[in-house]
């Protein structure tokens, strides 16, 4: 079962895609959008997590910046996409993703433990999840990481790289960990955005291999 519902945020309503599995949900889980908006690939994302057992939310977190109304599920995969997602999340900010994320773990909250998943922009912001709200969180090739990895982590976190990401050089992997040395960091052979099945980049071995990981992740701290 999937649809839109409404979350209601300290800077006001956000859509977020719900996706509910089948019996009671084994735990919670904030699914975090890439640039590119809550679009049909993060809400299969969301879904997927959904069918092993997970109570999901995909926040459209674009909608703090053009309004429920006029905010697009999905910005498309070219130069115009990339700027409007960049543009829209400087106008964003972290204070507002995080408060977005918080109204989602709280309405997450009946399901159980609450944890985050996030994905390019989203991976950062799921880093932050951890760091400062104690989510525990996996984090997918988050290029902006590396400025927050002297804050200390409230909750554990794991982290995904393609050791072919321009966006990420192996100094900024080898950052996470030598600052964070107690969470693991996997590094795959496959370029930015390898989980997305939409792209040239998408890696399907690297991207189940990282999935099966993520799910251990989840099993252990989620239950």
């Amino acid at each position: 079962m999937a649809g839109w519902i409404t979350l209601d945020t300290h800077f006001g309503p956000v859509r977020a895609w719900q996706a509910m599995p089948e019996g009671k949900p084994r735990a919670g889980l904030v699914v975090i959008q890439e640039i590119f908006g809550a679009n049909a690939h993060i809400r299969g994302v969301a879904e997927r997590f959904a069918a092993q057992g997970y109570a999901v939310l995909a926040p459209s977190f674009f909608d703090l910046v053009d309004g429920t109304e006029a905010s697009p599920d999905a910005l498309p995969y070219d130069s115009d996409g990339v700027q409007g997602g960049l543009a829209r999340v400087g106008a964003l900010g972290v204070e507002k993703a995080l408060d977005v994320v918080r109204a989602a773990a709280t309405r997450l909250a009946p399901a159980g433990k609450v944890g985050t998943v996030g994905y390019c922009w989203g991976g950062s912001i799921a880093l932050l999840a951890a760091l400062r709200q104690g989510l525990p969180s996996v984090s997918y090739y988050g290029a902006r990481n590396v400025q927050f990895l002297d804050e200390p982590a409230k909750g554990p976190v794991i982290f995904h790289f393609g050791a072919q990401d321009r966006s990420i050089p192996p100094e900024a992997i080898a950052a996470h960990r030598q600052k964070l040395p107690q969470m693991p960091v996997y590094v795959y052979p496959a370029d930015h955005a390898f989980n997305r099945e939409v792209g040239h980049a998408y890696d399907p071995d690297s991207a189940t291999l990282a999935l099966q990981r993520t799910l251990d992740f989840f099993s252990e701290h989620l239950g």
